[in-house]
Order: C-alpha cells, then structure tokens, then sequence
C-alpha cells in the first residue's frame, strides 16, 4: 500500500516561503520566485512535485480566479466599448503573429505543419502575468492596460479555433474542418449571450438571497461556486476557464456585492496563482536549454521582438498614441501559459517534434521570466524612445501646463478619490483655488467635464508635479489609497521643493510616523480621525463644553496622536503581514505565584535590552502610574508595557520564566 508523506508538501512550502521573503527584500516580483521554486522542485532537479494533469489543472485554477477578479473590474458596457480593440487590435494581432512566426519559421526549413502549431502557441501571451502586473500598478483602466486586456481576451477567444485546426492538420484531412469550426463558434456565441442574458438577471437576486442569511462562511462558498461554476460552464462548451471566470467576474461586477466579493476571492487568487507559477517552473527543462540554446533564443527573439512589434505596427495604425502602443506591445511581448497546453497537444499528434517543441516551451518560460523585468521598467522603455511619452495619457504637458498657469498659492491635490474630492468640494466653498492629478482615466473625464480643475497625471513623475503647479502651489494634499504611493510622491516633493507644506492621509496608523520623518508638514491617520470625532460627539454628548472638546482633540493632533498610540492588537486589525512585526502594540500580562519577576524591582527589569516602555502595573483595583526604580512587583501584579510584538515576547518570557 503506497503511504503518502507531507513531507515533500512541507519543503515546497518551505523554499516558497524563503525564495518569496528574498525577492521582496531584493525587490524583485514574487512570481519569479515562484518560478524559481517549480524548477528547483521539480523534475529537472530535487522531484518533489510530480508532474501530471493534477498539478497543472490545480495552477489553472489560479488563472481561473485572477480572471474572476479582472472580471470585476469590467463590466458588460465597458466590453462593449472594448469591442474594437478586442476583435479589432486583438484578432489583427494574432493572426499577423501567426504569420510572422510561420515565415520565420519556414524560412528556417520548418515543415508547415510544425511552423503552423508553433506560431499558434507562440502568438499567445501571459494573461497570469500581465493581469497581475496591471492590476498591481492600477494601470487596468489606462489605454494600453485596455489594449493588453482586448487582446489577451481575442487569444482565449483564438485558442477554440486553433484547438480545433491543429488536430485536423495533424490529420491530413479538411473535409469537416470548416463545419466544426462553424459548430464551435455557435456553441461560443450561444455560451456566451446565455451567460450575459440570464447572468444579468439572476446573479444580483442569487447573492442578494444568500447575503441576507447574514453567514460570511455561506458567502465565500457562494462566491466559490458561481466562479468556479461559470468556469466550469464554458470549459463544457470548449471554451477556456479563464474566459468563463471572466465573465462570472463581469456579471458580478454592476452588483453591489463586488467589493465584498473581491475582498473574499483575494486569499484564494493569491494562493493559487503562486502554485501556477510554480507550475510553470517545473517546465523548464535544463537539458534543453543547453542542447537547443541557440534556436531557443531565435524563439525568444520571436516571442519578445517580433510579437511586439507586430503589437505596436497594428495599434498605431488603428491610430492609438505612440506612447500607448509602445507600452501594450511591451506588455504583450512573452509567451503564455495557453502555448504550453498547444505544443503539449502538438507533440503528442506529430504536429512538432519533440526538439522544437522542448526549445518553444524553454523559449516561452524564458520570456515568462524576463517579462515581469521588462514590465516594471516599461516606463523607462517607452520614455527613451517616444517623445513626451511619460505622460502616457489623454492630456500632455502642455495642456496642464496652460491650465495651472494662472494658478498660483493654490492646493495641489494628489489623489482625486473620495478623499480628495471631499477636501477638493471644501476648498471651493471656501473660495480656495486647487488643481487635482489623479490616475483615474474615467474619473477625470467625468469630473472634468463637470467643471472640476482635475488633469490625469502619474504624481511619481516629477515633470507632471511641475506641470501641475507644484512650485507656485501653496501647499500639497495627498489622499492616495496606496502607501508605498504615496512615500514614492511624498519623496519627490521634498526633494523638489524641501519648504513646500505636504499634509499626508495615511489608512495605517504606522504611516504616521514614516511620512512625518521623511518631512510631511502632518500625516493624518484614518481610523485616528474617525475615533478623534466619535470621541468628540461622546464628550459633547455628556455635557463636556465645546471649547473643552476642541482643546482636547487639537491636542492630540498636535502630538502626532501620541497619547492614542501602542493599542491593544487583535485579530481584526488591518495590519499587513509586512508590517506587523514593525508595529507598536501595548500588551498586558499577569504575574503567577512562580513568576521570576515577582519580588524582583523595576530596575532590575530588562526593560532597555527588551526596547520596551512598562506604562503601569495594576495592582488589585488600582493603577500605579509613577514607578519609581526601586518598586517591587508582587504576585497577582499585572504589567502593561508597549513595544514591538517579538520584544514584548522576549519580554514576558523573561518576566515569566527567568530566561528569554
């Protein structure tokens, strides 16, 4: 009887963990280190994970919730209008790619039919990766994150046909090739407007139903089965699950359920997509990559060079920006996870033999590798050789230029969400001039044409700061949802202009303190503010005066929130799995009979080694505030200290058992 074992489970846990937590120090995509996992452990090197269908069917259900999640951010409309870029920009793309490769190929005396299911796999790009990244870096909504979408969309479309050729090729034979094909659009379309036209209509009273039984457990099934279920729906049909998530994650998307949604897939995305990379490095082959080099890299130079520029030729002739083409065609320009699927299909009916088809899975996983390197400088890329192209979007430098030109001693607002719209709608009650940069390509249109003094702009650029103002403007705003945003803008308005007053909104109290240090005139913390004005209605509401009230609050500003730090943390706080161990939290511990502290003073304490602050000790019923170096604690006695959590540890350990 064969006896399973966790341990090779426990070890691929192991190194992910380790490879992950050195790729965020190194600040390098965790994908890669997750690559870099699948081909240690598996079959090139230590065999700890078996390759069969289980595993790659187990990392497609990470593509399968991603594109749950994208789909949330699309909605039917949107589609609508992305039709062209989808059938247009998209199908222009694969079928040119798939000449392209064919000639090169042929050109290398490739028979037909090899050149033919090549270019298939070859024309196909990373929905896992380029999804992530934009979604990462917010550019969803942004021309070229459009463009990248409508086309990976078409190549989930393109592979149903090409499915279906391949085989036929293989077969010698075309007599029903034109009749499946049609068969299979049909089943496409009929599939598709079925979803969209009952979807519409059942998924908002579906959900509306199970949320009102009140059971968060009950929801995140729900959330499973209808994402997984559609996924389940079209792959019947002979559509991808990827396709099919997508358009559960659209009919999701006009709900009011969508961010609650999004917020319960999340763990289950991340989780899974981290084991489809890892699956995709357990593909790379060491014995190819050294037998085959040199046509893995005329492959890699297909897959990279000649895909993006095939990309960049079409969208520009379509009469998209320069800017915007460049950038697609650099997001586009790697092999995908569908090209394996098709060389692997391939090679078993003779379409390729084993040779091409080992250098085009080495030459798709190389370009997997280099692509999240290519992305994050894709800016630097397209500045070099487009000009003005860092603007990137609908308004130039010009255009803000002429806008703010008249505008001096007014309020520079980065961020024009909720937040900045709120401070934005108070400033003009008050007749104070603003201008507004914000990333929201939809948003900013709509404001504008409202009258608001918004512009798109990237605040991380200095030129867009100085476009907007920032050396005539009186002071800046920042209400930016993403921290690390905000650091990287907060950094270039110091550096610019060190004497301009920045006032930071920070959603984690920690914030404070860092954007302060790094010169912002204040930080203001959310769930600071909001407890400061509950607390203000309570003091109000027990008979407290106004002028009593206010002093109190302007207090506690002043002090940076100095006297509502070091709270007690539990499992409901919002702090990040990157910052916990950095947080101040205030803890408080008794003493037993047996404790080594009991009958010791506090200066005897190992309060300085430990780096932690013992605020008081609470005796029976009463509070010792004042403790004076020579105070000896009893038993019973309970210590309440603030510190770091891995020193409050040391600490309590100490305090309990004599030793750290």
């Amino acid at each position: 009887m064969h006896e399973f074992s966790l341990a090779p489970i426990v070890i691929v846990l192991l190194v992910s963990v380790i490879t992950v937590i050195f790729c965020r120090k190194l600040n390098i995509p965790s994908m890669l280190g997750y690559l870099l996992v699948g081909f240690i452990a598996g079959p090139s090197m230590l065999h700890l994970i078996p390759k069969n269908q289980a595993t790659d069917y187990l990392g497609e259900i990470g593509i399968v919730f991603l594109m749950f999640s994208i789909g949330l951010e699309f909605s039917l409309p949107k589609l609508k209008a992305m039709r062209r870029l989808v059938f247009g920009l998209g199908g222009l793309q694969v079928v040119i790619t798939m000449l392209a490769v064919m000639g090169v190929l042929m050109a290398l005396d490739t028979p037909f039919n090899w050149a033919f299911a090549t270019a298939g796999a070859l024309a196909m790009s990373s929905t896992a990766i380029v999804s992530r990244i934009l979604s990462e870096k917010t550019e969803l909504g942004q021309p070229h994150g459009q463009m990248a979408m409508g086309v990976l969309l078409m190549q989930d479309i393109a592979v149903v046909p090409l499915m279906i050729l391949i085989p036929a090729l293989a077969g010698g034979s075309s007599g029903n090739l034109w009749a499946e094909l049609g068969w299979a659009a049909l089943k496409m379309i009929a599939t598709l407007s079925i979803l969209f036209l009952i979807g519409n209509r059942v998924m908002s009273p579906w959900f509306r139903m199970v949320a009102k039984r009140k059971s968060s457990e009950l929801f995140m099934i729900n959330v499973l089965l209808v994402t997984l279920g559609v996924a389940y729906l079209t792959e019947l049909e002979g559509l991808s699950l990827a396709l099919g998530a997508f358009v559960a994650g659209m009919l999701l998307s006009e709900t009011e359920y969508r961010f609650q949604v999004e917020d319960d897939i999340r763990p289950f995305r991340d989780i899974l997509l981290g084991f489809f990379f890892i699956t995709v490095g357990m593909k790379l082959d060491l014995q190819a990559l050294i037998s085959d080099w040199q046509l893995i890299l005329v492959l890699l130079a297909i897959l990279v060079l000649l895909k993006a520029l095939v990309v960049f030729i079409i969208a520009h002739r379509m009469r998209h920006p320069v800017g915007d083409s460049l950038k697609a065609a650099l997001y586009l320009a790697q092999g995908g996870e569908f090209g394996f699927v098709m060389l692997a299909i391939s090679s078993k009916i003779n379409m390729v033999s084993t040779e091409l088809e080992q250098a085009a899975t080495a030459a798709v996983l190389l370009s997997m590798v280099i692509a999240p390197f290519l992305l994050e400088s894709s800016d630097k890329i397209v500045s070099r050789f487009v000009k003005s192209s860092w603007d990137m979007k609908a308004l130039d430098l010009h255009t803000m230029l002429v806008a703010t030109m008249n505008k001096s001693d007014h309020v520079l607002i980065i961020g024009f969400g909720r937040g900045g719209q709120t401070v934005g709608r108070i400033l003009a009650e008050q007749n104070i001039p603003y201008f507004a940069l914000d990333l929201d390509v939809e948003r900013v249109q709509i404001a504008r044409s409202a009258g608001e003094p918004v512009s798109f702009g990237d605040a991380k650029r200095r030129e867009v700061l100085e476009a907007a103002g920032l050396g005539r403007a009186k002071m800046v705003v920042l209400t930016l949802n993403n921290m690390h945003e905000t650091q990287h803008v907060l950094n270039n308005i110091i550096s610019m202009h060190p004497s301009m007053p920045v006032y930071a909104r920070a959603i984690n109290d920690d914030y404070v303190g860092i954007f302060t240090d790094m010169g912002a005139e204040e930080a203001v913390s959310d769930t600071k503010e909001t407890s400061l004005a509950l607390a203000g209605y309570a003091m109000l509401a027990h008979g407290a005066p106004y002028n009593k009230v206010y002093q109190t609050i302007t207090n506690i500003r002043r002090s940076r929130y100095a006297s509502l730090g070091d709270l007690f943390s539990g499992s409901d706080d919002d702090t990040g799995f990157s910052e916990e161990g950095k947080t101040v939290v205030r803890y408080a511990f008794a003493l037993s009979d047996n404790a080594a502290a009991v009958g010791k003073t506090i200066a005897q304490l190992p309060i300085q080694s430990c780096h932690i602050r013992l605020l008081f000790v609470r005796r029976n019923t009463g509070r010792i505030d004042h403790l004076a170096p020579e105070f000896v604690l009893q038993t019973g006695d309970i210590l309440v200290v603030a510190g770091k959590k891995e020193e409050i540890i040391s600490f309590e350990n100490w305090s309990l058992q004599g030793h750290f």
